[in-house]
């Protein structure tokens, strides 16, 4: 069976990415891998969910009607590669990622994880805007 795996933090840009994720696992007919990483110590950083959101968060997936399921990675490397080895292990036809809006010169400067998964990925990405 395929994959789609998601990049996912809690902010307007993870839901995004959620949701994009969701209706492409539903269209493909493929399991949902959801990958909640942090790129510092996950004690300190809000991104990488505990207690009541990462509750919520299971939940959720659990009562989806695709198959799902949540990783953290605690590994602390970089972002990409984490999706990216991800993706390879569950034979992943697509990662997606969430993207803040920006203003023009914004758009110059792309987020550094957003834009080493873009350049770096050995899958089909698929970027959505909050």
């Amino acid at each position: 069976m395929s994959a789609v795996v998601v990049g996912y933090v809690p902010s307007p840009e993870g839901r995004a990415a959620l949701t994009t994720g969701i209706a492409e696992a539903r269209l493909r007919g493929a399991r949902l891998v959801v990958v909640n990483t942090t790129r510092g110590d996950a004690l300190v950083d809000d991104r990488y969910l505990a207690g009541s959101g990462l509750a919520e968060l299971r939940a959720e997936l659990d009562a989806l009607d695709v198959e799902a399921e949540l990783r953290q990675p605690e590994t602390y490397d970089d972002v990409a590669d984490d999706l990216d080895a991800i993706a390879d292990e569950v034979g992943a036809d697509l990662i997606v990622i969430g993207l803040r809006r920006r203003s023009p010169v914004g758009k110059l400067i792309l987020g550094s994880a957003a834009s080493r998964i873009l350049l770096t990925a050995h899958h089909a990405v698929l970027a959505v805007k909050a």
